[in-house]
C-alpha cells in the first residue's frame, strides 16, 4: 500500500480531514513528491561529512604511541584527533579465514552509542593471527591464507592485503570523522542540537554523534551493492569527474512510485558493498542501523609502493613501477552509532557472499508454496470475490497458490481482525482454498489502531509495548487507522507477544494455511518527518529511533516469522517491504510500490540482483506495477520475467482496473497461463537453488559476472541475468520489443530452453524474442531438474515425477543436482531431506546418465521418481539405452535439435542408477 492514496481512513479532528485531503489530491498526481523527502543539502551530518577535504597525506588522526596491545586474537589501540583532542579505541579481529572486522567506538563516551544487535551470530568466534609484527611506523599482521592487514600510525589508516595485492584501503584519503559525546556550548553549527525539516524538528537531545570513513578498492573500477536504490546494478559515481549528486542514501522510507535512476532512499537498507574486478572480489559491511549516506568516486592508483608500504615489498606481487590503475573510493558516513567494519577477502564473488552470510546468517529453505505464483490485489472485495478470482484461475488453468488479503479486509483497519460483513466464514474460506493445496496471506502492520474495545491496542497500551515519544509518553502519529501508534519491536518481550497473538485461539478466523505480509514498517507514520518516525522517539533501553530506525522492520518480520513457526511447526512465510542486513533470515521482499511503465520493468532487474548480491535472495517486484494500469503486452513481459524471478506476485492498486491473468483475450490470457505454468515446470530448479542459499548465501538471480568474474564485457549488464548458474534470462524490457542482444558468457555453448538452438559464447547476439516467448537459455553442461504435469497448485505436484534436461558442453558432459523434502515442515533442519548429483559422462561407444547422492545428503522417502530424461547436444542417433540390468529403455531422437529423450527411467529420485547410452 502507498502513502498518498489513503482510504476509508478514520479521522477524528478537523486537522487531520483536511491532511488526509491533501494526501488524496497528491494520489492523483502518481508520482514521488521529492520535497517529502530530504536531499543531502536537507541533512546537517551529510553536509558536514560531504564538507571534509580529502588528503592521501595528512590526516587528523594518529595512533598514539606505544598503545597498541595484542592477545592472539585481539589488537587493541589508541587514535587521538590532532584538532579535539578526543581519543578513539581501535580493535582489530579476525572473524573467518578471509574475514577482518575493525571497531571504532569513544573510549569514555559521555552517552553509550548503540551496537546494532540480532544480525550477528550471539557467538561469533574470533580467529588466531598467524603473526603480529610492529615497527615505529606501523604494525603488520598476518592471517590465514595469506592475508595481512597493515596499520599505518601516522596518519591513521589500515590497508588490507590478499595474495600480495591492496584489496581495501581505510581512511586512505583521512575522511574518517567522529562526533565525540559532549556538553552544548553557546556557540554550536546550525543543525547540531536542533533540526527542522518542513514543520518537523528533531530536538536531538544528545548532540551531534554522526560517524563516517572512507573506504578505497584500488584496481577496482565496479562496484554493487548497498540496496535498496533504483539505480544501475554497477553503481555510479556521485562525486567527480563533473558529477556531484546526491550520496547513495540508506534510510528506510515509504516513497511511493520511486524515480528510476536515483539515489535516495526507498524501502530497505543493507550497508554491504561488494568491489570486483577480473583478478578477485571483495566485500565490507559497516554494521550501522542509523541513517547513512554514501558517496561513490573515481580515481586512479598506483602500483608503486610509499612509506610503510615500501619498507613491506616482499609482501606484494611484482610491481609494475608507478602504472595507473583505476579505483574506486567510496566515502560513508552515519547519523549515530559506531564504525563496526567487516572486510570480506573472497576472492571469488560466491567467496564473498558466503563470508557475508556467515555473519549475517543464510535464508532457510521455505516452503514451496511461497515460490509458485501469487495472486494478489489492494483489495479482494469479499470473501465471494476471492472464490471467484479461485475458481476463475481453475477454470482456465491457470495454477495458483496463494490468494492475498491487503487492508481492506480487516475490521476498520485493526488488524487481526475480520470486517465480518464482508469476511462471515474467513475459516471456511481458507478451507475451501486448502482442499485445493492452497494458501491465504493477510496483511497485518506495524501501526495499531488507537481505540478502545481493540485487544491489540488494550494489551499492549496495558503492557507498555508502545515505541515512546520524547516525553517517554506512546508515541502517536497517523496511519491507515487514523491515529495510531507503534509496537517496539526492539523488546524481545514485544517480539514474543506478537508472535503470540497469530495462535489460533487469539486470531480468529484464521486457520494453519494462513501465513502473513509486514507492509509499512519501514516505519511508514503519514503525518512524520518523511512520512516515517521522529528520530528523537524512545526505544526499549533507552534507545533513539535515529539509532534503530534502518533495523525495525526486521524486527517487526522476525516476530511474525517466529509466530507462524509456534502456531503451526511450520516454516513460515512473511513477505516484509522493510529490510536491513540479515532480514533474510526471515523471510522475502519485495520493490514497494512500482507503477505500470516500461521503465519500472526495465528497473527491477538492477534492483533484484542488487538485492540478492547484499545476501537476500528471496526477492520480487509486483508483476504488473502497482500504479496505473498496464497495457497487455507490459503485463505480459513482466509475466514472463517474473516467472524467472524468485519471489512471484501479481499485484495491483485499489483505484487500478481489475487484472487478474483470466480477464484478458484469449490470446493474451494463453501467454499469461504459459508464463506463470513455466513457473510451476522449474520449482525444482528454484527449490533446489533455495537449498544451495540455505547453505552458502549465493544469490538465486545473480549477473553474469558473479559467475564468470573474469570477464570485463559483464560488469556492467544488468538487463540479462542468470538463475543459479544454469539458466540465463534476457527479458524484452521495451514497448514492442520483439528481439534482444544477448550476451553469452563463457566457451561454451547457450541453449535455447524452448527450441535447443545453441548459442556459442562468448560474444553478443540478437535473439528473435516474439511476444510469446521470453528468450532463456540453459547453460552448455547443465543438467536442471523440472516438473512438467499441470496442476492446480504446486501442493498437488508433491509426488510427481521429475523431468531432467541436460545440455552437453563441448566435451559432451554435464551435471547438476536436486533437493528433495516435504515442502512443508520444519523436518528438513532434523536432516530428513535429500539431494541427489545427476551428471553426463563419456563412456566407450557412447555416454552414460548416472544418479548418485549428493553432498551432505540427508535421509528422506519419496515416492518421487525420474519420468523422463533429455540430452541435448547428441550429435547422431543412439543405438540403444539400457539400464544397470541391461533392460532397453524407450527413447527417441530428434535430428534437428539433436535431443535423445529416455523414456521412463521409472527410478525413484532416491535411488542410485546408471544409464548406458550406445552412439
Amino acid at each position: 500500500a502507498c502513502t498518498n492514496c489513503i482510504r476509508s481512513v478514520t479521522m477524528s479532528r478537523g486537522m487531520m480531514r483536511l491532511a488526509v485531503a491533501v494526501l488524496l489530491a497528491a494520489a492523483t498526481v502518481h508520482a514521488v513528491d521529492r520535497s517529502n523527502f530530504k536531499t543531502c543539502k536537507d541533512s546537517s551530518f551529510c553536509r558536514r561529512h560531504r564538507a571534509l577535504e580529502p588528503s592521501t597525506e595528512s590526516g587528523p588522526y594518529s595512533v598514539v604511541a606505544d598503545s597498541l596491545a595484542h592477545t592472539d586474537d585481539r589488537i587493541k589501540l589508541d587514535i587521538v584527533n590532532s584538532q579535539s583532542g578526543v581519543t578513539l579505541g581501535v580493535e582489530l579481529t579476525v572473524v573467518g579465514a578471509h574475514t577482518a572486522r575493525v571497531r571504532i567506538n569513544e573510549k569514555a563516551p559521555l552517552h553509550p552509542r548503540y551496537e546494532v544487535q540480532d544480525v550477528l551470530p550471539e557467538n561469533l568466534a574470533h580467529l588466531p593471527f598467524a603473526s603480529v609484527d610492529k615497527d615505529p611506523e606501523g604494525a603488520v599482521i598476518g592471517f590465514s591464507d595469506n592475508n595481512t592487514v597493515v596499520i599505518h600510525y601516522s596518519p591513521f589508516r589500515i590497508d588490507v592485503v590478499h595474495d600480495g595485492e591492496i584489496k581495501v584501503r581505510v581512511n586512505s584519503r583521512s575522511l574518517l570523522h567522529f562526533e565525540h559525546y559532549r556538553e552544548k556550548t553557546d556557540n554550536e553549527e546550525d543543525g547540531m542540537w536542533q533540526e527542522s525539516f518542513k514543520t518537523h524538528a528533531d530536538t536531538k537531545p544528545l548532540g551531534p554523534a554522526s560517524v563516517g570513513l572512507d573506504i578505497s578498492f584500488p584496481k577496482v573500477g565496479h562496484v554493487y551493492g548497498i540496496p535498496e536504490h533504483s539505480s544501475d546494478l554497477s553503481l555510479t559515481p556521485t562525486r567527480g569527474d563533473g558529477v556531484d549528486s546526491d550520496p547513495y542514501r540508506l534510510y528506510n522510507l515509504d516513497v511511493f512510485e520511486y524515480e528510476i535512476g536515483n539515489p535516495m532512499a526507498l524501502y530497505g537498507s543493507i550497508p554491504f558493498m561488494l568491489a570486483h574486478n577480473e583478478h578477485s572480489t571483495s566485500g565490507v559491511l559497516l554494521l550501522n542501523s542509523a541513517e547513512m549516506w554514501i558517496d561513490v568516486s573515481r580515481s586512479e592508483t598506483s602500483s608503486g609502493l610509499t612509506g610503510m608500504l615500501r619498507k613491506l615489498q616482499s609482501l606484494f606481487a611484482s610491481s609494475d613501477g608507478e602504472k595507473k590503475a583505476p579505483q574506486t573510493d567510496t566515502h560513508w558516513f552515519a547519523e549515530s552509532g559506531m564504525i563496526d567494519l567487516f572486510i570480506m577477502l573472497g576472492p571469488s564473488p560466491a567467496d564473498v557472499l558466503a563470508q557475508y552470510t556467515a555473519l549475517t546468517g543464510t535464508t532457510p529453505v521455505p516452503p514451496l508454496f511461497s515460490i509458485a505464483y501469487h495472486q494478489c490485489r489492494w483489495n479482494y472485495n469479499d470473501q465471494n470475490d476471492v472464490l471467484t478470482v479461485e475458481s476463475k484461475l481453475d477454470e482456465h488453468d491457470i495454477p495458483v497458490d496463494v490468494i492475498w488479503l491487503d487492508i481492506e479486509h480487516s475490521d476498520g483497519k485493526r488488524w487481526m481482525t475480520w470486517d465480518t460483513a464482508k469476511f462471515p466464514e474467513p475459516a471456511s474460506m481458507q478451507k475451501a482454498l486448502a482442499e485445493k493445496g492452497r494458501n491465504m496471506v493477510l496483511i497485518i502492520d506495524p501501526h495499531i489502531k488507537r481505540v478502545g474495545g481493540y485487544h491489540i491496542h488494550e494489551e499492549a497500551t496495558k503492557l507498555g509495548h508502545y515505541v515512546k515519544n520524547k516525553d517517554n509518553n506512546d508515541y502517536e502519529g497517523w496511519c491507515w487507522p487514523g491515529s495510531s501508534s507503534w509496537l517496539d519491536f526492539m523488546n524481545p518481550e514485544v517480539q514474543k507477544w506478537w508472535g503470540d497473538q497469530l495462535a489460533l485461539d487469539k486470531y480468529g478466523g484464521t486457520t494453519d494455511s494462513v501465513f502473513f505480509w509486514n507492509d509499512m514498517n519501514e516505519p511508514s507514520v503519514f503525518n512524520g518527518p518523511e512520512v516515517t518516525m521522529h528520530k528523537d522517539a524512545k526505544h526499549f533501553g533507552g534507545w533513539e529511533h535515529r539509532d534503530v530506525h534502518n533495523i525495525y522492520g526486521m524486527w517487526q518480520q522476525a516476530a511474525t516469522a517466529g509466530g507462524i513457526q509456534r502456531r503451526s511447526n511450520v516454516r513460515p512465510f512473511v513477505l516484509s517491504r522493510a529490510f536491513f542486513a540479515g532480514s533474510q533470515k526471515y523471510g522475502a521482499i519485495w520493490t514497494g510500490d512500482n507503477a505500470a511503465e516500461w521503465s519500472h520493468l526495465k528497473a527491477s532487474m538492477p534492483m533484484l540482483q542488487s538485492i540478492g548480491l547484499a545476501g537476500l535472495p528471496f526477492v520480487g517486484a509486483d508483476m504488473g506495477g502497482f500504479f496505473k494500469n498496464p497495457e497487455p503486452e507490459l503485463l505480459i513481459r513482466w509475466y514472463q520475467v517474473g516467472a524467472f524471478q524468485p519471489f512471484m506476485r501479481a499485484h495491483a492498486h485499489l483505484d487500478t482496473r481489475r487484472r487478474e491473468p483470466y480477464l484478458y483475450d484469449e490470446g493474451e490470457r494463453e501467454l499469461l497461463r504459459a508464463a506463470v505454468r513455466s513457473r510451476y515446470q522449474y520449482l525444482p530448479l528454484w527449490y533446489t537453488l533455495f537449498y544451495h542459499a540455505s547453505i552458502d548465501g549465493s544469490p538465486l538471480m545473480r549477473p553474469l559476472w558473479f559467475e564468470f568474474p573474469k570477464e570485463s564485457a559483464t560488469f556492467g549488464l544488468q538487463d540479462v541475468y542468470l538463475v543459479g548458474s544454469h539458466l540465463l534470462v534476457a527479458p524484452v524490457v521495451a514497448a514492442g520489443g520483439r528481439s534482444v542482444e544477448v550476451y553469452f558468457p563463457g566457451s561454451e555453448p547457450w541453449y535455447d530452453i524452448a527450441t535447443f538452438e545453441a548459442h556459442q559464447g562468448p560474444g553478443a547476439k540478437n535473439v528473435p524474442a516474439p511476444l510469446e516467448k521470453i528468450p532463456v537459455f540453459q547453460r552448455g553442461g547443465a543438467i536442471v531438474p523440472k516438473k512438467m504435469r499441470v496442476r492446480r497448485s504446486s501442493a498437488l505436484s508433491h509426488a510427481d515425477p521429475f523431468t531432467l534436461v541436460a545440455t552437453l558442453d563441448s566435451k559432451g558432459e554435464a551435471s547438476g543436482d536436486l533437493y528433495v523434502d516435504d515442502y512443508t515442515s520444519l523436518a528438513n533442519a532434523q536432516g530428513h531431506f535429500l539431494t541427489r548429483h545427476f551428471a553426463v559422462a563419456l563412456a566407450p561407444n557412447g555416454f552414460q546418465v548416472t544418479s548418485r547422492p549428493g553432498t551432505d545428503s540427508g535421509t528422506y522417502t519419496t515416492k518421487e521418481w525420474i519420468e523422463r530424461i533429455v540430452v541435448v547436444g547428441v550429435a547422431t542417433r543412439p543405438r540403444s539405452v539400457q539400464d544397470d540390468s541391461g533392460n532397453e529403455l524407450g527413447f527417441a531422437y530428434d535430428s534437428a535439435t539433436h535431443a535423445v529423450t529416455i523414456k521412463k527411467p521409472a527410478a525413484n529420485v532416491a535411488t542410485d542408477f546408471t544409464l548406458h547410452v550406445t552412439l
